[in-house]
């Protein structure tokens, strides 16, 4: 995995009024616009499929986000000549799409803009997490970023209170960032550890399917709690070894994330892990889902990149077996309760 923390040269300064594109329709896409049109940005959502993008722009709802209501000032298209006037560009589709979809892309986009990922993943074939793959795809005609954090697309859309984190290289895209997504319901902190917060986002997604395994086998609020904290110390000891710093998987990008993702009800993750936990098929939950589930592809990914640096996961090891060789839960329970205690420690 080639992660890098280099810096940019070039000043990037905020600017009171902002042409936003958001790469994607789902969940998050439709609640960042809201947030951002309530502001002073100007936002339109780029939806990568022409029927849902006339469908969404006449009915301003969506069956992704029940209840919600898109507001008349967010402009909704396929057109990617959107991407002309764009001054920032946010990235909130599949981690395993980036790639293919911004090298169409790249074409008609502006360079030397903000291009943030609120993905969170790694790419299976290539072990890159989002911001990873915008670099390699855009180079240096873009400033990469990422906005990651305990982010529940529901709560969101009610305007409940969140916090989240602007993580880039460059101190001047954090602080444009932290000035476009602060809200009077959202509030964003700055990092320099791009790395960190990418790994965090990623990896949680894979103890949630382990937690939702317990829901699903009814282990209890102890156990759960448990795992949380076994999984947090397995997050942070992969992303220190890929460059991540210690105290970001302890912030609001990490054990923040971790845990909404892990107890929140409609949380994909968790809901997969939840009907494996109950006895159905992987491939069968899977087929069933109208949204990706990112720790899938990224359980498989973060086993292959600990391997290769000799670094034990058990936990994220049991999800890759349960889902991709169909070990049942009840045996993965025991195979991880059989292991060598030994002193607790983190990292």
């Amino acid at each position: 995995m080639a992660l890098s923390n280099r810096g940019y040269p070039r000043a990037v300064q905020p600017r009171a009024h902002e042409q936003i594109v958001i790469v994607g329709d789902g969940q998050m896409a439709l609640v960042l616009a809201d947030l951002l049109a309530a502001g002073t940005s100007a936002v339109t959502i780029l939806s990568p499929f022409a029927a849902e993008a006339e469908r969404l722009a006449s009915s301003r709802c969506s069956v992704r986000l029940p209840g919600f209501t898109l507001a008349a000032a967010v402009r909704v298209t396929a057109d990617e000549a959107c991407l002309a006037d764009a001054t920032i560009v946010v990235c909130a589709i599949p981690t395993q799409f980036i790639r293919v979809t911004f090298a169409r892309l790249a074409a008609v986009m502006p360079a030397n803009i903000p291009v943030v990922s609120v993905s969170k993943g790694i790419e299976l074939d290539t072990f890159r997490v989002p911001c990873d793959i915008l670099r390699e795809v855009l180079g240096e005609r873009a400033l990469v970023a990422a906005l990651s954090g305990p982010t529940v697309a529901a709560e969101l859309a009610r305007r409940l209170p969140a916090v989240l984190v602007a993580a880039s290289a460059d101190p001047a895209v954090t602080a444009r960032l932290q000035e476009v997504f602060t809200s009077p319901w959202t509030r964003i902190y700055q990092s320099s550890d791009l790395i960190g917060v990418e790994l965090a986002g990623a990896c949680k997604n894979v103890i949630a399917i382990a937690a939702g395994v317990t829901d699903g086998m009814q282990l209890g609020i102890n156990t759960k709690s448990a795992l949380l904290a076994r999984g947090l110390s397995e997050i942070a000891r992969i992303g220190v070894a890929l460059g991540g710093k210690l105290e970001t998987f302890f912030g609001v990008a990490g054990v923040g994330d971790l845990a909404t993702t892990c107890f929140a009800p409609e949380g994909r993750n968790r809901s997969f892990g939840e009907r494996l936990g109950r006895g159905e098929r992987a491939d069968a939950v899977l087929a069933s889902m109208t949204s990706v589930v990112e720790g899938v592809p990224t359980a498989r990914a973060l086993v292959r990149v600990a391997k290769e640096h000799g670094i034990e996961l058990p936990i994220c090891e049991a999800v890759a077996e349960m889902v991709f060789d169909g070990l049942e839960p009840r045996v993965a329970l025991a195979q991880l309760m059989k292991r060598t205690a030994s002193s607790e420690r983190i990292g």
